[in-house]
Parts: structure tokens; C-alpha cells; sequence
């Protein structure tokens, strides 16, 4: 019997050696750079570690770059290619090989150079600050001929907002920082209809998405503020998200945190009027009026205005409709133009007794995602 591979012809032979150096010689080339890419992306990450994550948990800080890694990889891939083309022709002596190592180079030479893409001076090992500014174009034009006979789409933009970085810091000691952006944008813009019970909503889709992303952002701060070393600012905020939980009916263990938080907050910062009233108001609107009054008392003296007009529905809630009233209109006279006290006082007289169950701002809070 004759053997298959004597009946194929030499050109076929001579091309499939061809083809089969291409692709090895393509591998040996690319697997060294890819390992140097990649030791000197660790290299990179575990020499300056980031400092700060923010609440959708970004990395906002940036590990500052390695100088020499573009070079440290273009001298491997360099010397890689070297060897292995060496050991290429080396092995493969005859015509039929120098014919092929002739193809493989012409194909490497095709092969499309990846540019090194140079790190901002702006943003290289600092924090990105996220402001309003103007917008920039970067990329390709897709005009300028890449896709000849095809309709460019035209996009526009519309209604752009920015959220202005916040940082603060992680530990009461420490240098650690939490990017808090889109957390306190989020406290501002639910605070008029969560802050306080009864919460009002302008329809059931915002009160379902406040409910949704309380829960994600929680789960974030919650581990930095239950660490014995949480500062201040994490504790308040973390006493804020818990307590509009609780509000919202998410169950007995935001209640818990929300008060264990914003206890440890009055205990770092006890001429906090913002933590006295927060605390004070916790424990009046669950029911403790005595308790929290002490509390509430203190946050007037430290010149908290809301502490008043908890002060007012703790005294409503006390059967002492008459009391509550003079406080909210003697609040009125120190604050004429406030928008809400009117209302508050209307509510009273109506014989109420909720003073915050006025008409919900109107908000746009999106799903959680």
C-alpha cells in the first residue's frame, strides 16, 4: 500500500510548513508580551493601592502607574520575538523552511503595532474630582471616511447633571476615604419624603425605588460604620439611610443600626446638632417622647431648626395640641419665608396629628441598577 503522505504534492507540503511556522511563531510571539502585560499590571496595582471607593464602588483614587512598564514590556516582547524567531530558523534548516520563515515574517509585518496609550498627567496616581465643565470629544470621527457609504448616526444630548465629589474620611484616624457623591445626593433628594414618619410619596413606583436603594447603599456603608474606628461623617450617614429604612417599614434592623450609629456619632461629636437631632427625633417619632425630648432639646440649643418642629409633633403626640401649635407658630415668626411651617400649622388646627403628612416633593429617583 502506498503512503498518503507521498502522494501529496510538494507545493501543498511546502505551504501547510508554511502556514503551521506562521501560527507558532504568531503564539510564542504573543504569550510573552501578555505575561509581561500582565506582571506589569500587578506590578502597577500592588505598588500604590487605591484610597478611596465611592458608593456605586468605583475605585476613584488611582494606584499611580509604573514609569517603566511600557519599556519593561516593549524590551521582553522584543527579546521573546527575537529568540523564538531565532529558534525558528534554527530548527528549520532546508529551502522549504527559509521559504516559510520568508511568509511568517511577511505576515508579522502585517500585523497591526499596538500604541502605548499615555496616562493623563491630570489623573495619574490622584483623585478624580467629577464637575460640571465642558464636554469634549474623544475617540474616532466616524465621519472623516472609516465608514464609507454607511449613515453616520447623529446622537444629542440633553439634560446632563453632575454630582459634585465628596469625600470623607473612613476612620476617625486615618487617612482612608470614602467617596460619598452619589450617596448624599441621594440623602438630599429623599430626605423630604423619607426623613420623617409617616413618609409621603408622590406614587408607590418612587416610594418602591427610595425602598431599593436604601437597601444597596446600606449594604455599603453599613461594614465601614459598624468598625470600632468609623468616623463621624460615616456614622451620620449610615444613621440617615437606617433611620429612613425604618420609616419605610424595611424591618426592626434598621432601627437597631440607625440608633446604635447615630449613638456612637453623638459620642464622637457630642455638640453635633444634626446627631442630637437626629437621635431625638428617632426615639420621639418610635414613641420614646421623654427620651428623645432631651435630645431634641439639646439640637434647639445648638440652633437645629427641624429640632423645633419635632419638638412640636412630640407634643402633638403627647395630647398637647395647644403646646405644639405655639411652638409652630413662633417658629413661623423666626422663619417667615419657610414653606413648610404654614402647613405644619394648618394640619394642627385641623385637629392632625401628623405634622410632616403634607404634600410630597415631587422627585425622580431611579431604579436601583
Amino acid at each position: 500500500m502506498t503512503d498518503m503522505s507521498q502522494r501529496i504534492p510538494t507545493a501543498h507540503k511546502n505551504k501547510a510548513i508554511a502556514l503551521s511556522a506562521i501560527a507558532a511563531c504568531m503564539m510564542m510571539i504573543g504569550a510573552p508580551a501578555n505575561a509581561a502585560e500582565s506582571a506589569d499590571t500587578e506590578s502597577a496595582a500592588t505598588m500604590s493601592a487605591p484610597s478611596a471607593i465611592d458608593s456605586s464602588k468605583r475605585v476613584i483614587r488611582l494606584a499611580k502607574p509604573n514609569p517603566n512598564s511600557t519599556s519593561n514590556m516593549n524590551s521582553t516582547s522584543n527579546m521573546n520575538s527575537t529568540s523564538n524567531m531565532n529558534s525558528t530558523s534554527n530548527m528549520n534548516s532546508t529551502s522549504n523552511m527559509n521559504s516559510a520563515n520568508t511568509a511568517q515574517q511577511d505576515a508579522i509585518s502585517q500585523l497591526p503595532r499596538a500604541a502605548a496609550i499615555p496616562v493623563p498627567a491630570e489623573i495619574a496616581g490622584t483623585t478624580r474630582v467629577y464637575e460640571s465643565g465642558p464636554i469634549r470629544a474623544t475617540g474616532i470621527d466616524l465621519r472623516r471616511g472609516q465608514l464609507n457609504n454607511i449613515p453616520v448616526p447623529q446622537v444629542q444630548l440633553s439634560n446632563i447633571s453632575f454630582v459634585k465629589t465628596i469625600l470623607i474620611p473612613q476612620q476617625s484616624s486615618g487617612i482612608d476615604k470614602l467617596d460619598v457623591s452619589l450617596l448624599d445626593d441621594f440623602i438630599e433628594d429623599v430626605s423630604p419624603n423619607a426623613r420623617h414618619y409617616p413618609p409621603n410619596f408622590p406614587n408607590r413606583s418612587q416610594r418602591h425605588y427610595t425602598r431599593e436603594k436604601i437597601k444597596v447603599f446600606t449594604d455599603w456603608i453599613d461594614p465601614y460604620a459598624d468598625k470600632s474606628d468609623a468616623s463621624y461623617d460615616v456614622l451620620i450617614r449610615a444613621a440617615k439611610l437606617n433611620g429612613m429604612g425604618r420609616n419605610l417599614d424595611l424591618g426592626t434592623d434598621y432601627a437597631i443600626r440607625g440608633g446604635r450609629y447615630v449613638d456612637r456619632a453623638i459620642q464622637s461629636n457630642p455638640n453635633s446638632g444634626e446627631a442630637n437631632f437626629l437621635y431625638g427625633m428617632m426615639l420621639s417619632e418610635g414613641g420614646g417622647f421623654k427620651e428623645g425630648q432631651k435630645y431634641l432639646d439639646r439640637a434647639v440649643a445648638l440652633n437645629f431648626t427641624e429640632a423645633e418642629q419635632s419638638l412640636a409633633q412630640s407634643d402633638l403626640l403627647s395630647d398637647r395640641r395647644s403646646q405644639a401649635l405655639d411652638r409652630l407658630r413662633q417658629l413661623q415668626q423666626k422663619m417667615p419665608n419657610d414653606a413648610v411651617i404654614p402647613q405644619q400649622i394648618k394640619l394642627v388646627e385641623e385637629g392632625k396629628f401628623y405634622i410632616w403628612d403634607i404634600p410630597a416633593p415631587d422627585i425622580n429617583v431611579k431604579p436601583a441598577g
